[in-house]
């Protein structure tokens, strides 16, 4: 981490919220692959694959296997809170620690830095509650996405793999 950096999210959560950012700007319904995500938004694919299970099982995604298949989302945008993603990946009890994890000073009064982690928290909490990713996109658009130049990785069957390795020794 940089110095003047700020770490509000842990990074699977970061990572959470961006490929969810990504379903939302397509059609609703529409399933895209782990790896097609992990290519765009610039995620490890076998870690965002872990995290989209999570979120599946969270009931925040729906996962399809097979041709055609991979992650939607499973509500509309709208619906989608992002205090709902975060929970899905960090559990319920570490969004809701914060100022409480302090514990109580010897004198039993609250310190001026008590308060204000307090009075903090909750402003995060608020937030989270109250922004869905139907308010992320609407606020981050028009945004520009780094593509790399290579092309993403494309599935392939094994028969594919060998024909072309009999057809390589013919």
């Amino acid at each position: 981490m940089k110095e003047g950096d700020t770490v509000i999210l842990s990074r699977p959560s970061q990572y959470a919220v961006k490929a969810l950012s990504n379903l939302a700007s397509h059609p609703m319904g529409s399933f895209r692959m782990a790896s097609e995500l992990a290519f765009e938004e610039g995620i490890p694919n076998p870690y965002l694959g872990k995290i989209l299970q999570g979120l599946a099982k969270a009931n925040v995604l729906r996962s399809q296997k097979g041709p055609g298949g991979g992650f939607a989302l499973a509500r509309e945008p709208k619906d989608i809170r992002l205090i709902q993603i975060i929970e899905a990946i960090e559990g319920r009890a570490s969004v809701r620690a914060g100022a409480e994890e302090l514990g109580a000073p010897a004198d039993g009064r609250e310190s001026a830095l008590d308060a204000f982690l307090k009075g903090m928290q909750s402003r995060v909490q608020e937030f989270l509650e109250s922004t869905s990713l139907e308010d992320l996109a609407r606020d981050a658009a028009p945004m520009e996405v780094h593509r790399p130049a290579a092309s993403p990785p494309v599935p392939f069957r094994r028969a594919q793999v060998q024909d072309s390795a009999r057809a390589g020794a013919a």
